[in-house]
């Protein structure tokens, strides 16, 4: 019998977004028959959503070494996927407009020597003006990492999922989780379209994380955001790099085609129970104002549409990624606080390492389940 007939795989996979997908390909790749099921279409929220931002620059402490190792990983991604992602190294600038931006980015640029990395600098407003010459006239300098950059966060993950099936990896589409049976060796996976059984279980179900964790009585603090993004009319040629600021909320970036994608951390409202969102336009109107403060050349530019995604988000910004404390042969990896896309191809890596028992150097102790003294940790949450 075929896999998909048998139901019966070495690895189930819940959530077919870009963590979910990168986790099966690896698991593919080391020889693994493996299930993805995800309750909508792939890429429907977060993954789908984002504004594909490539970047080490200005990562929590504990992050970086992951974003290190995927900075690798994505300057041959074609190698590992069979497609470029659209991926463009660019580099990324956090803009200083004040003294006080200036000291905190010296701060910063200190800890991360601190720590043993140089990917960040601190530059001054001539190389400032070289990089982004129609930047506003008034900013002092910037946090400058040249490798980072973007990618399409579509076209990623439909490169990666293809990539998966070419390998063996079953994706469901329309099958949403009911329930968890633990069995002697393994874990019954209970579908409304039939249960799907595999030694090992990976929870990547992005903002639907949490219920997962609830069936396996692992309760954690995690809450749902959804981010916003618009994209203006195509324009002619302006802008390289990726900018952010040091004291505002924005993430701006013209991509290959023309358009100008606009991001910032704005939240819509979102209703769970629906699986919608809705666009808070008063907070869009600060984001826009953000960007004609930066490019004042955007004032009469268009924008042609905006959206959110549901996106999960952890009480420290650090994702979990780790072996469950309570449940044997279950694997997390989600809360990753609208800063997971540039890490998907290590998280993928690193998971498949340890599901098949051959842990590689990068440490997980920050990002563990049992950081959270749950009880505790949902009830402030709450």
């Amino acid at each position: 019998m075929t896999n998909a007939t048998a139901k019966i795989f070495d690895t189930v996979i819940v959530g077919g977004g870009l963590m979910g997908s990168s986790t099966a390909l690896q698991l593919a790749l080391a020889g693994q028959r493996v299930v993805v099921l995800e309750k909508d279409h792939p890429g429907r929220h977060a993954s789908g959503s984002n504004a594909g931002g490539l970047r080490r620059l200005n990562r929590h402490p504990a992050e970086i070494p992951l974003a290190v190792a995927a900075a690798e990983m994505w300057r041959n991604i074609a190698a590992l996927v069979d497609s470029d992602c659209d991926v463009k190294l660019c580099g990324q600038v956090r803009v200083a407009e004040s003294t006080a931006d200036l000291e905190m980015l010296q701060k910063r640029v200190a800890l991360v020597r601190s720590l043993g990395y140089e990917h960040e600098q601190l530059i001054d407003r001539d190389q400032l003006y070289r990089l982004v010459p129609t930047l506003a006239p008034h900013c002092l300098g910037a946090l400058y990492a040249a490798g980072d950059g973007f990618a399409r966060p579509y076209h990623t993950l439909t490169a990666f999922r293809r990539k998966a099936e070419s390998l063996g990896v079953v994706f469901h589409s329309g099958h949403r989780v009911q329930a968890l049976e633990q069995l002697a060796a393994g874990w019954r996976v209970v579908t409304e379209h039939g249960g799907f059984t595999g030694r090992t279980l990976v929870n990547a179900a992005g903002a639907w994380a949490d219920r997962i964790c609830a069936l396996l009585d692992e309760p954690v603090p995690m809450t749902v955001g959804a981010p916003m993004m618009m994209v203006t009319e195509r324009l002619p040629h302006f802008l390289d790099l990726v900018v952010g600021a040091a004291s505002r909320m924005l993430s701006f970036k013209q991509m290959q085609n023309g358009t100008v994608l606009i991001g910032g951390a704005h939240l819509a409202a979102h209703d769970m129970a629906h699986e919608t969102t809705a666009i808070d336009f008063t907070k869009l109107r600060e984001s826009a104002r953000t960007v004609r403060a930066l490019f004042p050349h955007m004032k009469s530019v268009r924008i042609v549409r905006a959206w959110a995604g549901l996106e999960a988000f952890m009480p420290d910004r650090l994702p979990v990624i780790s072996e469950s404390a309570r449940a044997p042969g279950v694997f997390h990896a989600f809360g990753f606080s609208a800063h997971g896309f540039q890490l998907a191809p290590i998280i993928g890596r690193i998971l498949a390492e340890h599901i098949t028992g051959r842990p590689g150097p990068l440490r997980l102790e920050a990002f563990r389940i049992e950081r959270f003294n749950t009880t505790n940790a949902i009830a402030e949450s709450q």
